[in-house]
């Protein structure tokens, strides 16, 4: 049994997010959360709002113990990327990629 919470097009390069993921994968939820709050990251705020989420959900949709739950997995891929111009000196154009990220955390119950 597990529950999960998906975050698409989060306006974040996905190599910022997975540094933070990688902090908080394995640990129980209380401990994920603790860390995702007082981590000065600018994914820990997009990726908090996600693991309570995930928790909700296992709560209320699969009526699981919130005390059990840990995070079994946690992972990011990229999205679209928008792209922009960026004018430069003599008269050329620099392209300016802002990527994008498709977040989905994983929450399952300690046996």
């Amino acid at each position: 049994m597990e529950a999960r919470a998906i975050l698409r097009y989060a306006r974040i390069s996905p190599r910022k997010v997975s540094i933070v993921m990688d902090l908080i994968r394995n640990k129980p939820l209380d401990e994920a959360l603790a860390i995702l709050q007082y981590t000065p990251k600018a994914a820990c705020e997009p990726l908090l709002k996600l693991v309570k989420s995930a928790a909700a959900n296992a709560e209320n949709n699969f009526n699981m113990d919130k005390n059990n739950l840990y995070v079994a997995e946690c992972f990011v891929c990229p999205g679209p990327t928008l792209k922009r111009m960026r004018p430069r000196a003599q008269g050329r154009a620099y392209r300016i990629l802002k990527r994008t990220s498709h977040m989905t955390v994983v929450l399952k119950e300690k046996e």
